[in-house]
């Protein structure tokens, strides 16, 4: 089925934010470093950590509007030359506020070259009722590259009482090898108790979210071992679903529940898993998640 498509107000649209940030990565003998940063207002980021030592540069991305709003546009480009590591996360939760109509976009393209490595772990986003949001991620993953991505989100600010009853969210995910695609995600959720209560929506839970590992195939061993994970950890306080598949090249977990932090908790136990496997370290917890 086709997507309508949401027409902006040219008088509105340039009103609000065009941010952008362009980042690329190098291995310096055996160091990443950021070697090019462009940045455009309201995104920024921090100074690089390297709280694991040199081979993996932590970065963290700043949103200095502190949440967005109908008719923004934010671009980011993240590009990792051969061999590079990082680990890039988000300073805050994100805030999409409620729309008088206007779509907000944001796009991000992932470019990595042979033997990169790219922790993408954004913090939870906030949808809060009435907004009105596009997210568009694509990924270009060359042959020994490997990516880990997130994406937690949650539907009103349920603590309030609120619910995500007007609006949509859409968020459309591809990653791509050689011009082949290797897992292609698209969600598409309009606010409304229809969707909110639907047993095919978000089930009367206002979290859900997605883990995808794609680069390098994963044993059955490890399916089961990420399986075992919710009983080890109790992650189903809540009655919340989990599911894990075993993809061509990858690894995805779905979360849906009504805890960021219990679906954050799961994902940083599969992320441990998922190192110590393929890259024999620890995961190492950003700085700025705790608390």
């Amino acid at each position: 089925m086709t997507e309508p498509s949401i027409k902006q107000p040219a008088n509105q649209v340039e009103n609000n934010w065009h941010g952008r940030l362009n980042l690329v990565y190098a291995n310096r003998s055996g160091a990443t470093q950021i070697i090019h940063n462009q940045m455009q207002a309201p995104l920024k980021v921090q100074r690089p950590f390297y709280p694991e030592g040199k081979e993996v540069c932590h970065s963290v991305i700043l949103h200095t509007a502190g949440g967005v709003v109908g008719g923004d546009r934010l671009s980011s480009n993240f590009h990792l030359e051969p061999n590079a590591k990082a680990l890039i996360t988000t300073a805050a939760a994100a805030k999409i506020y409620r729309s008088s109509g206007l779509e907000s976009k944001q796009n991000i393209d992932i470019k990595l070259e042979s033997g990169a490595n790219l922790e993408w772990l954004p913090q939870e986003t906030i949808v809060f009722d009435g907004a009105i949001c596009r997210q568009n991620l694509r990924v270009e993953l060359a042959p020994t590259a490997r990516i880990l991505l997130w994406e937690i989100t949650r539907f009103g600010r349920s603590a309030r009482g609120e619910k995500f009853l007007s609006g949509e969210w859409r968020s459309h995910t591809e990653i791509w090898q050689q011009n082949s695609p290797l897992w292609i995600d698209r969600q598409w959720l309009k606010g409304g108790e229809k969707m909110l209560e639907s047993p095919h929506g978000l089930a009367g839970k206002p979290v859900v979210a997605t883990l995808a590992w794609i680069g390098e195939p994963v044993t059955t061993e490890m399916v089961k071992k990420v399986r075992s994970l919710p009983s080890e950890t109790t992650i189903y306080p809540d009655d919340s679903t989990a599911g894990v598949t075993r993809i061509p090249n990858g690894l995805l977990c779905r979360y849906r529940g009504s805890s960021t932090a219990a679906a954050r908790d799961w994902f940083v136990s599969i992320w441990h898993l998922l190192r110590l496997s393929f890259s024999e370290r620890a995961c190492c917890l950003p700085r700025v998640w705790i608390k």
